[in-house]
């Protein structure tokens, strides 16, 4: 990979020290010097996303399908899981969720492009995006800030992103398919291939599974498993101050794993349910998640406490 001449390094005794290198379409993050994700953005990419995620000592915490398909551990569903991801699935009836640009049979998808940057200030990445109806007219305007650091052997993404309406109005719809999510690793999954796995989802209230944690409201879920022979986990924080907060969860013992404000209806199978948000020209919606990828299960990690620590 040849990457551009930018070259930064952030050094905190906080944060760990970060590096970012910048390539075509990407940018690459290092952490304490070593691997950590990439960030894509480029013109190929239906929505910007980061690929793959790593914890401290290597290990890979996150599907590699679609970006890689020879890995046997991984299944081949839903290819519009990418990595780590923001995006929702009905934005004035416009499907920025399942976007693959090679899915033609989906006349509704729209595209999430990039604006403006990416820029590297005050340790973090900066970038604007537009969200662009299949006809190519901009549905969302969206500032993005991520930072990326280290405590100890946890490492972690924050995520600060602002969404205004870029078009008279614009209705986030009630459903399931969103919004800030990831995709954990083959082997993490509760429920590999229709068999019992060993990948344990947990609440903040201590519920466990997906039968007890899809789409409750929670301030931080954890999904840890196997990856290598050892345990890791990764929790999604939900900031206080967010839309909707405590979030519900888009959570699924195959490997998906997201916080979702605008499902209800499918949360509680009650069409009279409403989640959906609407926003006048001009209006926006603040989101803001920390990430944390662990050794350890959430117990282990002591998620409840780092949740508690970064949100007060």
């Amino acid at each position: 990979m040849r990457f551009l001449p930018l070259f930064l390094l952030i050094s905190s005794c906080a944060a760990g020290e970060v590096e970012y290198r910048q390539g075509d379409g990407q940018i690459e993050v290092l952490v304490d010097g070593a691997e950590f994700t990439t960030f894509y953005y480029g013109p190929k990419t239906p929505k910007p996303y980061l690929h793959p995620v790593r914890a401290h000592d290597g290990a890979i915490v996150t599907r590699g399908y679609p970006m890689e398909t020879d890995l046997a551990t991984e299944s081949h569903d839903h290819p519009h899981h990418r990595g780590l991801w923001f995006t929702h699935g009905n934005v004035n009836g416009y499907d920025f969720w399942a976007n693959e640009l090679d899915n033609t049979e989906r006349k509704h998808q729209g595209k999430v492009i990039l604006k403006d940057g990416p820029t590297i200030r005050a340790g973090a990445i900066e970038a604007s995006f537009s969200w662009l109806s299949p006809a190519g007219d901009p549905v969302v305007s969206e500032t993005r800030t991520m930072g990326f650091g280290s405590m100890g052997d946890v490492r972690y993404i924050d995520v600060d992103a602002t969404l205004e309406a870029a078009s008279e109005t614009v209705k986030f719809g009630d459903t399931k398919e969103g919004t800030f999510a990831i995709r954990v690793a083959g082997t993490m999954r509760e429920k590999p291939r229709d068999k019992p796995g060993d990948g344990v989802i947990v609440n903040a209230g201590g519920a466990k599974g997906e039968a007890a944690t899809w789409g409750k409201p929670s301030p931080w879920v954890d999904y840890s498993g196997p990856v290598d022979g050892r345990e890791y986990g990764v929790a999604i924080l939900d900031h206080p101050d967010n839309p909707g907060h405590p979030t519900h969860w888009h959570v699924r013992a195959y490997g998906l794993f997201a916080a979702n404000i605008f499902g209800e209806h499918d949360y509680y199978a009650d069409p009279k349910r409403d989640a959906s948000v609407t926003l006048k020209a001009g209006e926006s919606m603040r989101f803001r998640y920390r990430v944390l990828i662990h050794p350890g299960d959430a117990e282990d990690a002591k998620v409840g406490k780092l949740y508690k620590d970064w949100a007060h």
